[in-house]
């Protein structure tokens, strides 16, 4: 699971029927760096699932691949990237 900033929205005018509830977020994931210095993030945007609905500029937790259709289990859904928090706050510890 990593950390990541949504940066926008993505709309389809055509979907598969098991997406319906939810809607498809752009979010790029953030390093420690990023993270503890409150820097933009650099990374490369994903398209991420969500149905807690983060708005642009949320820190959200992300899981990816395998992991992140398992919530819907048994029913198959198409996602490579699901929102699986939106995070209030973050306290970032020295190691």
């Amino acid at each position: 699971m990593r950390i990541a900033k949504v940066i926008g929205s993505v709309v389809l005018s055509r979907s598969h029927p098991s997406l319906a509830g939810g809607s498809l977020r752009l979010a790029v994931p953030m390093t420690l760096d990023e993270l503890t210095h409150d820097r933009d993030p650099a990374g490369e945007p994903l398209v991420v699932w969500d149905d807690h609905g983060a708005g642009e500029g949320s820190l959200i937790a992300l899981s990816e691949s395998g992991e992140a259709a398992q919530p819907f289990r048994p029913e198959l859904k198409p996602v490579d990237a699901y929102n699986s928090a939106i995070l209030d706050k973050l306290t970032l510890f020295d190691q």
